[in-house]
């Protein structure tokens, strides 16, 4: 049994700065319930999201028990958060991505007129062991920031405007990571064992979770879930109805649980999943839209989704 998750560790600095906790009490407080929720789900590989810091990882693994594997992507976006990997498993890096696939062109990001054609954050896809690759991947929030770092628009009209930019770029950066996808499937997703994962920051069925999933057809749930099809080469299914019902949740956000954290299957791994399971036993807070609110908290404002697949 293999044991696959995905943990958005929330803003993980060391002590000081902008963005870390604002002690080393503080920091030593989060490092230590991270690594307990990490002991406590077992994972074998975890993509892990909002890495601040490598340094900080480093000192979260070395409270870990055993030998832990690290991969990072060297493309953290402008607060240095990025994504990554730790692993029981030995890692090899495969790709490293950021520019969005052509033709899809640069979207606009700002009211100036400016245009980005790159994601937020680097697109890791690693080989863990023999034969398993997996993709992680945080998308463009949705939580909004207005020009001038405020966290609240002038007026609505602002809000809409700024909105729709974050919305342009994660779907964007979704068909980035889809042709990332088709790339290392090349057509072959009946034996070749992919994940992808990560923070997508929207639901299952958001237009830009759903572009993930490819060829449509056979969702988990539906008569044709087993039944092989030509998308079958090309598909990716969706493990968010996999969760049991009282779980399906990765956040809790103005008092709403949702579920923005995924992990997606290639069809050769569709017939291995043993559980999927999110979470967290101390429960999680409800957050709002001020990221500095939980500076000195510890552990996460995300549940970590962990599958265990029998290989």
């Amino acid at each position: 049994m293999v044991v696959v998750g995905t943990w958005n560790l929330e803003n993980l600095y060391r002590a000081g700065g902008e963005s870390g906790p604002r002690d080393e009490a503080a920091y030593e407080a989060k490092l230590k319930a991270l690594a307990g929720t990490i002991t406590q789900i077992g994972p074998d590989v975890l993509g892990v999201q909002e890495v601040g810091e490598p340094e900080a990882l480093l000192d979260l693994v070395g409270l870990l028990e055993g030998e832990w594997h690290v991969e990072l992507s060297q493309h953290p976006d402008a607060r240095g958060i990025r994504v990554g990997f730790i692993s029981r498993l030995p890692l090899t890096v495969l790709h490293d991505v950021t520019t969005f696939p052509r033709p899809l062109q640069a979207v606009q990001s700002t009211d100036g007129g400016g245009t980005v054609n790159n994601t937020s954050r680097g697109v890791l896809a690693v080989q863990a062991g023999a034969d398993l690759v997996v993709v992680a991947a945080h998308l463009k929030s949705k939580l909004l920031s207005f020009p001038g770092g405020r966290f609240s628009p002038r007026d609505e009209g602002e809000r809409a405007r700024v909105g729709a930019y974050a919305l342009m770029r994660r779907t964007a950066e979704a068909v980035t990571l889809r042709g990332l996808a088709d790339q290392i499937l090349a057509g072959e997703g009946t034996s070749r064992s992919l994940v992808v994962l990560g923070d997508l920051n929207d639901e299952p069925e958001a237009a830009t979770t759903q572009i993930l999933l490819g060829p449509p057809g056979s969702e988990i749930g539906t008569p044709g879930e087993r039944v092989p099809d030509r998308g079958d080469a090309w598909r990716l299914w969706n493990l968010a109805p996999r969760i049991p019902e009282a779980e399906r949740f990765s956040r809790v956000y103005h008092g709403r649980r949702e579920l923005i954290d995924h992990i997606l299957i290639s069809r050769a791994l569709l017939g291995k999943v043993q559980a999927v399971r999110s979470i967290i036993d101390h429960g999680l807070p409800s957050v709002g839209d001020l990221p500095s609110a939980r500076r000195d908290t510890p552990d996460s404002d995300h549940a970590p989704i962990t599958v265990t697949l029998s290989l």
